[in-house]
C-alpha cells in the first residue's frame, strides 16, 4: 500500500499531468477556462486572466523580479498602467475578489452599506455568525442560548444578506476563517475581511487582509480598495518539521523575532524547502497569527499540500486551475525582500508565548525557568484548544492522540479542558472519526463551533476577577483580560499539542518532551510524539447544512430593524469639518503603554451592542491606562474639574460643543480590526488621535470615520504632552499629503511646547476628513450621480 506521502506525491503528479493536458489542448488564454471561486457561487469565476494581463504591464514598468505577494497584489490593481508602485510609499487602488464579514462587525458594515444607497453587493460577500456565542456549559446548549439572546441581530443579518445578495452562514456553522478556508479561499485571490485574522486564507495562497467595515463597504459598493503598497518580509524555511514541533511554533518564533509591530506595513511571505513539511491547514495557522505582528497579511506559495486540501474539500477543479497558473503563484527567481528571516524547522523547538502579549516567545526547554523567575502562577487552571487559529482536523487528531495516551494510563486532565471545533464540518468529522470522544473521555468540554473564549465570549466562573491565575490556549491573542475579562489572568499561547499535554500535568512547568507523569498504576510514563492525519481518510462529513444563499427574489425582502432596539441603530452622518483651525482642545486621555482595540472598544459582554453606535460608545477607551494616575476609566473633566469615566467625560465635551484629542503611545490600536474603536471616538466628539505610532488597520479606520490620525515626528515628544494641557493643531487649513502639522501644547503653568506632527493622509483621505467621513463622501457622490442621471 502507498503511504500518505506517496499518495500525496502521486496525486500531485496526477494534477500536473491533467493540467499539462489541459494546457496542450489549445493555446487559449487562461481566462478562456471558467472555474467558479466556490461551489456555493457557481456564477462568480476566478479571474486569473486579470492577474496575467496586469502583470504583463507591471513587469514592463518595473523591470525586476516580483515576489509572490507582489504578483497577487499588483495583479489586482485597478489601473496598472498609471498606478504609482513603490513599496512602503504608494497608495494602491485594488479590486478584491471577495469580502467576508463576521457577525459582530457585519452589523455596522451592513448599516453603512445601506446608507450608501446600493441594492446589491458588487463582489461576492458572505456574513458568518461566530462572535456572539458565549461559552458557558457546552456546545448545543450554548448555541441555543445564543440564538435566543441574539435573535434580533441574527434576524437583521439574515434579512439584510438576503436583501443585498450576500451569503449567510447561520449560528453554529463555525468560525469565519475556517469556513472561508473550506469554501471560498483560492490560490492567487485577493480578499478583505472585517476581522483581523482574515490572513488565515494565506494558507491557501490567497492575499487576505483584515480591514474595518468601511473598507468592506467600499468594495461592496464597487469602489477600489486602497492599501499602502506593502513592503515584503521573506521567511525562508529549511529543514523539516517533526515531533512535538508544529506549524504554530513557526509563527510563535516569528512573533518573538518581529514583535507585535515588526510586520506593520508589510506582507510576510514564506518560502523555502521547509514548506513541503507543512500541511495546508498548518500554513493557515501561521498566516492567521501573523496578525499579531501587525502584518498586512501572510502568504504561502501554491504547492501540493494546498492541492490536497482543495481536493479534500471538493474543489479539485480549482486545484487543477491553480496548477496551470502556478508560474504566478510563486515568487520569481531573484525576487528581493525588504527583510529576510531564516528558520530551520529541523532545529525549531516548541514555543510558548506570553503572558499579556503574543510576542514574548520562550522555547519550551526554557519555559519552566521563565515561570519560576518571573513568578507567574505555575498552577494551570484551564487549557483551551481550538479557535480560528488551531481547529483543523489535523490539530484535533494530534490532540486526541495525546489524550488517548493519557487515558491508556488511566489519567484525566487535572486542569479544566475545553475544545472548540473550527467549523460544523470539522465537528461532524471528528465526532464520526472518534477524536471528539477521545477528548471528552479525559474531561474535555466541547464548545460551540464559534470564537468563544478566544474573543472573550467566556462565562468563566472558576476564579474571581482580580485573582492571579494561569491559562494556556492554542489561540492567537492574549492581551490583558482578553479571554475572560480578568486582568490578573496570565494567558499563554502554544500549539494544541503542548496545551493538551499540559492539561494532564496541571502545571506550567511541565515539559512533555522530557518530563514524566504518573499513571493510575503508580508508574511513570512519558508521552510519545503526537500524531494524526492531515486530512480525514474517509473524507469530510459536512454535518448540518447551515448556509443560507441569497433568494432569487430579493425585492420583497424586508430588513428587520426595530426602531426601539438597543442592539441595532441606523447611522446618522457625521458633521463635515468646519474649516476652522482647532484651538484650546482638551486632552481626553493621555493613554500610557499598550492600548489595543480591546482597550479602546472592549469585547466580551459589549459585543451585543456592535450594531448600536450610541450604546457601544459607552465602552470607549475604558481599558486605556491614564498616564496621569495609572488608572483605567478615570479621567479629569477639564470643564468641571471632576473625575469620571472616559465615555462620560467625552460625551460632556461633545454636548458642550468642545472637540477633544487623545494622546497615544506606540502601536496604538493594535489587535482586532473592529472599526468601533474609530467610530466611538468620532461619535463622542473626538477630532484627533495623536500617537507615537499606529497599527495599520486602526489608522485607516480612523481616517475612514473623518478623524485625524497624527504621529509625533519625534516619538519622545509624547513625553512633552501633559494630560491637563490644552492644545492647538496648526496647519489644518493647508492640509496636504506629506505636509506636517504642529501641535501647540499649552501647559497649566503658562508654558507651552510646539511639537511637529506627521500624517500619512493622501488626497483622497483628506477628502474623507473634509466631508466628515468616507461614507459621507460616497453618499454625496452617489447623490450627484443620481441627480445627473435624472437630468439626462
Amino acid at each position: 500500500m502507498l503511504n500518505l506521502t506517496q499518495r500525496t506525491a502521486a496525486a500531485w503528479r496526477s494534477v500536473q499531468r491533467l493540467a499539462a493536458g489541459m494546457a496542450t489542448v489549445s493555446d487559449a488564454k487562461i481566462g478562456a477556462t471558467k472555474v467558479p471561486m466556490s461551489l456555493l457561487e457557481p456564477n462568480a469565476y476566478i479571474n486569473y486572466q486579470r492577474i496575467e494581463d496586469n502583470l504583463a504591464i507591471v513587469r514592463e514598468r518595473l523591470k525586476r523580479p516580483l515576489t509572490l505577494s507582489e504578483k497577487i497584489v499588483y495583479g489586482h490593481l485597478d489601473d496598472p498602467v498609471n498606478q504609482d508602485i513603490e513599496r512602503g510609499t504608494s497608495y494602491l487602488k485594488l479590486r478584491p475578489d471577495r469580502v467576508a464579514c463576521q457577525d459582530a462587525t457585519a452589523q455596522m458594515a451592513i448599516l453603512q452599506f445601506m446608507s450608501a444607497g446600493m441594492d446589491t453587493a458588487a463582489v461576492p460577500t458572505t456574513v458568518h455568525c461566530d462572535h456572539l456565542i458565549e461559552a458557558q456549559v457546552g456546545g448545543a446548549k450554548d448555541l441555543q442560548r445564543a440564538i435566543n439572546i441574539n435573535r434580533e441581530v441574527y434576524d437583521f443579518l439574515a434579512t439584510a444578506t438576503a436583501k443585498y445578495g450576500l451569503g449567510f452562514w447561520k449560528p453554529g456553522s463555525g468560525i469565519i476563517h475556517q469556513i472561508i478556508l473550506e469554501n471560498y479561499a483560492f490560490p492567487g485571490g485577493l480578499m478583505i475581511g472585517t476581522d483581523s485574522h482574515t490572513p488565515n486564507a494565506g494558507g491557501l495562497g490567497m492575499v487576505a487582509c483584515g480591514v474595518g467595515g468601511a473598507d468592506a463597504v467600499d468594495v461592496m459598493a464597487d469602489l477600489a480598495w486602497e492599501l499602502k503598497c506593502p513592503k515584503v518580509i521573506g521567511v525562508n524555511l529549511t529543514g523539516k518539521i517533526s515531533g512535538w514541533t508544529s506549524p504554530k511554533d513557526v509563527i510563535l518564533k516569528v512573533a518573538g523575532i518581529l514583535t507585535v509591530k515588526g510586520g506593520t506595513g508589510a506582507i510576510v511571505e514564506y518560502k523555502g524547502p521547509g514548506l513541503q513539511s507543512l500541511s495546508c491547514t498548518g500554513m493557515a495557522t501561521i498566516c492567521n497569527m501573523g496578525a499579531e505582528i501587525g502584518a498586512t497579511t501572510s502568504l504561502f506559495p501554491f504547492n501540493n499540500r494546498m492541492a490536497d486540501y482543495l481536493n479534500a474539500t471538493r474543489r479539485s477543479e480549482i486545484a487543477q486551475y491553480a496548477q496551470r497558473f502556478s508560474h504566478n503563484l510563486k515568487a520569481d527567481e531573484g525576487a528581493e525582500y525588504d527583510h529576510e528571516i531564516e528558520i530551520n524547522l529541523s532545529e525549531l523547538e516548541p514555543h510558548i508565548n506570553g503572558p499579556f502579549t503574543p510576542d514574548l516567545a520562550t522555547p519550551l526547554s526554557k519555559f519552566k525557568n521563565a515561570v519560576e523567575k518571573n513568578g507567574w502562577p505555575a498552577e494551570l487552571k484551564v487549557a483551551l484548544i481550538g479557535s480560528c487559529t488551531n481547529s483543523s482536523y489535523e490539530d484535533m487528531s494530534r490532540a486526541a492522540s495525546i489524550a488517548k495516551q493519557a487515558k491508556d494510563h488511566g489519567l484525566d486532565t487535572k486542569s479544566k479542558f475545553t475544545v472548540t471545533p473550527g467549523s460544523e464540518q470539522v465537528r461532524a468529522t471528528i465526532e464520526r472519526d472518534g477524536q471528539m470522544a477521545a477528548l471528552e473521555n479525559v474531561g474535555g468540554v466541547v464548545l460551540a463551533n464559534a470564537c468563544g473564549p478566544c474573543i472573550g465570549q467566556w462565562d468563566r466562573r472558576d476564579v474571581k476577577k482580580g485573582e492571579a491565575n494561569s491559562i494556556i490556549t492554542s489561540y492567537n491573542r492574549n492581551f490583558t483580560g482578553r479571554n475572560d475579562a480578568n486582568p490578573a489572568t496570565h494567558a499563554f499561547v502554544a500549539s494544541p499539542d503542548v496545551v493538551t499535554a499540559m492539561a494532564f500535568a496541571g502545571d506550567l512547568r511541565f515539559n512533555p518532551l522530557t518530563d514524566s507523569l504518573t499513571g493510575a498504576d503508580g508508574k511513570p510514563f512519558k508521552f510519545d510524539d503526537p500524531s494524526g492525519n492531515e486530512l480525514p481518510p474517509r473524507g469530510y462529513d459536512p454535518g448540518q447544512d447551515t448556509f443560507q444563499p441569497p433568494p432569487a427574489d430579493r425585492a420583497s425582502v424586508l430588513v428587520a430593524v426595530d426602531p426601539k432596539s438597543d442592539r441595532l441603530q441606523f447611522l446618522k452622518p457625521f458633521a463635515p469639518w468646519d474649516g476652522k483651525t482647532p484651538t484650546d482642545l482638551p486632552i481626553l486621555i493621555k493613554a500610557q503603554g499598550k492600548c489595543t482595540t480591546d482597550h479602546i472598544s472592549a469585547g466580551g459582554p459589549w459585543l451585543k451592542y456592535r450594531g448600536h453606535l450610541e450604546n457601544i460608545s459607552q465602552n470607549c477607551l475604558i481599558g486605556a491606562i491614564n498616564a496621569e494616575n495609572g488608572e483605567a476609566n478615570k479621567i479629569k473633566n477639564q470643564i468641571t474639574g471632576e473625575y469620571g469615566g472616559v465615555p462620560q467625560v467625552a460625551a460632556h465635551y461633545r454636548d458642550h460643543g468642545i472637540k477633544w484629542v487623545v494622546i497615544g503611545d506606540h502601536n496604538y490600536g493594535e489587535g482586532s480590526s473592529r472599526e468601533h474603536a474609530a467610530l466611538e471616538p468620532r461619535f463622542l466628539g473626538g477630532l484627533a488621535i495623536i500617537t507615537r505610532s499606529f497599527a495599520r488597520i486602526h489608522e485607516t479606520n480612523l481616517k475612514k470615520q473623518g478623524m485625524l490620525a497624527l504621529t509625533f515626528i519625534n516619538p519622545d515628544d509624547y513625553e512633552k504632552v501633559r494630560p491637563s494641557d490644552r492644545v492647538d493643531i496648526l496647519g489644518l487649513e493647508s492640509f496636504a499629503p506629506g505636509k506636517n502639522m504642529t501641535l501647540v501644547a499649552k501647559h497649566e503653568d503658562g508654558t507651552k511646547d510646539e511639537i511637529p506632527l506627521a500624517h500619512s493622509f493622501n488626497e483622497g483621505q483628506i477628502a474623507w476628513f473634509k466631508a466628515g467621513s468616507a461614507l459621507n463622501l460616497m453618499a454625496a457622490k452617489a447623490k450627484a450621480r443620481a441627480e445627473q442621471a435624472a437630468q439626462q
